[in-house]
C-alpha cells in the first residue's frame, strides 16, 4: 500500500497509536479486577478471559485477509473500533454469566485483532518513507504506560464498576484522530490473494515454524502475567492505582528500546533468532522473580524488565514476520504471528493459568512460567546454531502469488 501522504499525516499517526494503546490497556490491566468485584473466581476470570485468545484464532485471520482484500487497513480498523464500542457498551451492564461469556465473545471479535492491524497501518504509511516503525510504535508504549497509571487512581476513585465509561472515552478519541489520516491507494494490479501456493511456502519454511512454535512456549507465561498481574498485586496487598504504576513500569522504557534497535538493530535472521534466545532466558529470570515476590512493589520493579523481555520480542518478531511474508501479504502475515503469539498461547494461558493460581497459588504458576520460558529459550538457540551452521539466510519477498 502506498497512501499519498505527507508530514503532516505522521503526526495524526503517531497520536492514534497513542491512544488506541491507551485505550487498550484499560481492558487488558483492570478488567480483572471488575470481574473479580462481581463475583467471579480466578479460574472463572480466566475462562472468560481465555475466550479472547480462543476468537482471535478465528478474528485475526478473518480481518487479516479481509484487509489485504479491501487493501485499506485504517477502514477496517475503523469497522472493528466502531464494533468494539458497540459491545463494551454491553459488556458493563450485564450481570448473567452466560450472557456475559456470549457478549464477550463478540466484543473479542473486534478488539482482539487490533493491536496487530495497527501494526500494519503504520507499516503501510511509512512504505517507501524514511520513518522507522519504531519511531511510531513507541508512541503506543508511551500510550500504554501513561494511561495506566493516570487511570489506576480514577478508577480507584470512580469504582471498578466505571472502567467502561473510561474505555468508551478514550476509544472515542483514537476513532475521531483515526478518521483524520489520509485515504490508502491500491498496490497496482489489483488484490493478490493468500492462495494455498503462497501458504504453502510459507508454513513450508522450518525457520517460521520454529519460529511461531518456540514462540508459543514463551508467549504462555507472558499472557499468563498480563491476565493475573493485577489480581496478584491485589492479593498481595496492592490497590487499584499500584496495578497502574505496574504497567507504568512495565511500558514506559519500551519507547527507548524501539529508537535503538531502530537505529542498530542488525537486520538479518542470525542476530535476531540469537536475540530471541537471549529474551527468552530473560523471561525465564522474570518469572522467578515473580514468584518470589512477597510485595507489591518488587511486582513493580520486576515489570521494569518487561521492556526488554516483551519490547525485545514483540520488536523482532514483528521485523521477523515482514521477512518471511511477502509484502502483500503483510496484514495476513501479522496475523498469522499474533494468532500465535497471543492467540494460542493466551487460550492455554487463561486456562492454565488460572486453574495453576486458584488451586495452587502464584507463586507455582510462575514456576511453570519459568519452566517454559526456558524451554522456548533452548529452542531458540538452537535454531540459532542451525543458522550459523548452515549460514542460511533470509530475504524479504516481494513477489505475488
Amino acid at each position: 500500500m502506498h497512501p499519498n501522504i505527507n508530514n503532516t499525516t505522521f503526526r495524526p499517526l503517531r497520536w492514534f497509536t497513542f491512544f488506541i494503546y491507551g485505550t487498550l490497556v484499560i481492558f487488558t490491566s483492570f478488567f480483572q479486577l471488575y470481574l473479580q468485584d462481581i463475583g467471579m473466581s480466578q479460574s472463572e476470570i480466566g475462562a472468560l478471559m481465555a475466550i479472547g485468545p480462543l476468537i482471535s484464532l478465528i478474528a485475526n485471520p478473518f480481518w487479516g485477509f479481509y484487509s489485504d482484500r479491501l487493501q485499506n487497513v485504517r477502514f477496517v480498523l475503523l469497522i472493528m473500533m466502531l464494533g468494539t464500542l458497540l459491545m463494551v457498551q454491553l459488556v458493563f451492564h450485564v450481570q448473567n454469566y452466560t450472557i456475559i461469556y456470549i457478549v464477550m465473545a463478540v466484543f473479542f471479535f473486534f478488539q482482539t485483532p487490533m493491536l496487530s492491524q495497527s501494526n500494519t497501518l503504520i507499516l503501510s504509511y511509512i512504505d517507501g518513507t524514511p520513518k522507522k516503525f519504531g519511531g511510531f510504535r513507541l508512541y503506543g508504549s508511551l500510550g500504554w504506560a501513561l494511561t495506566a497509571v493516570v487511570a489506576g487512581p480514577v478508577i480507584d476513585r470512580l469504582g471498578v464498576s466505571q472502567i467502561g465509561t473510561v474505555f468508551t472515552v478514550l476509544l472515542l478519541i483514537a476513532i475521531g484522530i483515526i478518521l483524520l489520516l489520509p485515504p490508502q491507494t491500491k498496490l497496482p494490479g489489483g488484490s493478490p490473494t493468500m492462495n494455498r501456493y503462497a501458504m504453502k511456502k510459507l508454513l513450508g519454511n522450518l525457520y517460521f515454524v520454529g519460529f511461531i512454535v518456540f514462540g508459543i512456549l514463551v508467549a504462555i507465561p507472558n499472557a499468563m502475567n498480563s491476565t493475573f498481574v493485577s489480581l496478584y498485586i491485589v492479593e498481595l496487598g496492592g490497590t487499584k492505582s499500584m496495578v497502574g504504576w505496574a504497567v507504568f513500569a512495565s511500558s514506559i522504557f519500551e519507547a527507548a528500546l524501539f529508537l535503538l534497535f531502530d537505529r542498530y538493530l542488525k537486520r538479518n535472521i542470525s542476530f535476531m533468532i540469537g536475540w530471541l534466545a537471549i529474551v527468552s532466558l530473560l523471561f525465564t529470570l522474570r518469572w522467578f522473580l515473580m514468584a518470589e515476590a512477597t510485595s507489591p512493589w518488587e511486582i513493580i520493579a520486576i515489570q521494569l524488565l518487561h521492556a526488554v523481555t516483551f519490547g525485545g520480542y514483540f520488536y523482532v518478531g514483528t521485523q521477523l514476520t515482514m521477512m518471511f511474508v511477502p509484502k502483500a501479504f503483510r496484514s495476513s502475515g501479522q496475523a498469522i504471528y499474533t494468532m500465535t503469539w497471543s492467540g494460542v498461547s493466551g487460550v492455554i494461558a487463561g486456562f492454565l493459568g488460572g486453574w495453576l493460581f486458584q488451586n495452587f497459588g502464584s507463586e507455582q504458576m510462575y514456576l511453570a512460567g519459568v519452566a517454559l520460558s526456558f524451554v522456548g529459550a533452548i529452542g531458540f538457540a538452537s535454531m540459532w546454531l542451525n543458522v550459523k551452521r548452515t549460514q542460511y539466510r533470509m530475504e524479504e519477498e516481494d513477489e505475488q502469488y
